[in-house]
């Protein structure tokens, strides 16, 4: 056998997958756009309820979630997949136009990882996803 043949290239890392859910499809397109181009896999959904389906069956690296949403609220669905044992460790970045301290602070009760506000542009939330990414992995 030659050295050629015994050579076996570098498998690449995969790449991190992030779940965008919110009901304002301009919104999940861009964020999908934005991180599809930072090599990042992206997967969205258009409601809370639809977001822990696609949560539990895609088992996403990150979900961006908004807070108010038709069906279920970004609360509502943070507080679901926290519960499970599966999605308890996922990092949740919750996004809201609605700056006020009490939001924040339930938000972060529901176990949400990350509040931010909106407008957010990408550049920052990206900030975000990476710190929270990069934290030691809790996962089983």
């Amino acid at each position: 056998m030659n050295a050629a043949a015994r050579y076996e290239a570098p498998r690449p890392a995969p790449r991190p997958s992030i779940l965008i859910v919110d009901d304002v499809a301009d919104t999940r397109e861009l964020y999908a756009l934005y991180f599809r181009t930072r090599g990042f896999t992206v997967l969205h959904a258009m409601d809370g309820r639809h977001g822990i389906d696609v949560a539990m069956v895609r088992q996403p690296d990150l979900i961006v979630m908004d807070l108010s949403m038709p069906e279920m609220d970004g609360i509502a669905a943070t507080q679901a997949l926290k519960r499970d044992a599966r999605m308890r460790h996922t990092p949740i970045i919750l996004l809201t136009g609605y700056p006020l301290r009490a939001v924040q602070a339930g938000a972060i009760e529901a176990g949400a990882d990350a509040f931010l506000t909106k407008p957010c542009l990408p550049e920052d939330l990206e900030q975000h996803v990476h710190r929270l990414l990069s934290r030691p992995s809790k996962r089983s």
